[in-house]
């Protein structure tokens, strides 16, 4: 058996089934949905195929629009909407059986010279002087759902403490930051890098959210939650599996959604990524 992150980049090479049309697999042990993250780097793959490797991925922007079926292949659609001199733009639909659960579009660019300015990366602890995702988990192992104790492909370290830690407290500032990066060295194709990242992108994120409220993920005991959409605009080359520090906040929560968005820094402290995304969350008495 291979290591989760086997697992993660064989999800990410998609079979092609004709031009444009591809197949993708969810893991056999997933959860009763398909992880947001999954559909969404998967997609970024089946837009990627069709594009020159010379133009790289600069923004996406997709839409969850139904929850997945882990146990039925997805079928992505490639739709070539423009090849510009500069750019390229792509939409993929991802299928199951016959409706529409995730719609994105993706622009790619070459290479170009110009302004450069970013925001400063927080100061925080270095990852290494951080617990694993395991060792924080590990005090908390009867009252979280089943899957949190899962390997995973993707090394997470919390700065601050966790939405687990904090339960049932007041709530606090609607912020934190976190290091990650694959667990293992990933091949140099700066589109699997992307990807890689992308799936990452989604699994810490709406966190932020929860903080506020002293809430955590409970395998909707109280708290169900969903991923609407999901932004991302990718400003200067990273390696997904160097250590990156998503820096996450939420400006907002009403009418059962919430609103986070992050910035991804190179250990360097150079502004790789942001992000935006709003989830669907509702919490029983």
């Amino acid at each position: 058996m291979g290591s989760p992150l086997d697992e993660l980049l064989d999800l990410l090479d998609l079979e092609q089934v004709e031009r444009d049309i591809f197949r993708g697999r969810s893991p056999e042990d997933s959860p009763q949905r398909v992880f947001g993250g999954q559909v969404a780097g998967q997609a970024l793959v089946a837009a990627g195929r069709s594009v020159p490797a010379e133009r790289g991925v600069h923004s996406l922007h997709a839409y969850f629009l139904r929850p997945g079926d882990p146990t039925v292949p997805i079928v992505y659609l490639v739709d070539r909407i423009r090849d510009g001199r500069s750019f390229t733009t792509r939409r993929v639909v991802a299928v199951q059986r016959g409706e529409a659960i995730f719609h994105l579009s993706a622009s790619f660019q070459v290479s170009e010279v110009g302004l450069d300015h970013a925001s400063p990366m927080p100061e925080v602890p270095d990852p290494e002087s951080l617990p694993t995702l395991p060792a924080r988990l590990a005090p908390y192992a009867g009252r979280l759902p089943a899957f949190w104790a899962k390997p995973r492909p993707i090394d997470l370290r919390y700065v601050e403490d966790p939405p687990w830690a904090t339960q049932d407290s007041p709530g606090r500032e609607p912020r934190q930051n976190v290091w990650l990066r694959t667990d293992g060295v990933l091949p140099d194709d700066p589109l699997l890098h992307v990807c890689a990242l992308t799936y990452a992108s989604d699994m810490t994120l709406l966190d932020s959210i929860l903080l506020a409220h002293g809430l955590a993920w409970d395998g909707g005991q109280r708290l169900r939650g969903a991923s609407l959409d999901h932004a991302m605009w990718f400003h200067r080359p990273f390696r997904a599996d160097d250590w990156l520090l998503y820096a996450q906040e939420s400006p907002t929560a009403f009418g059962a959604r919430g609103l986070a968005r992050g910035q991804i820094f190179t250990r360097e402290g150079r502004l790789a990524v942001s992000v935006v995304q709003e989830g669907l969350l509702r919490v029983t008495d």
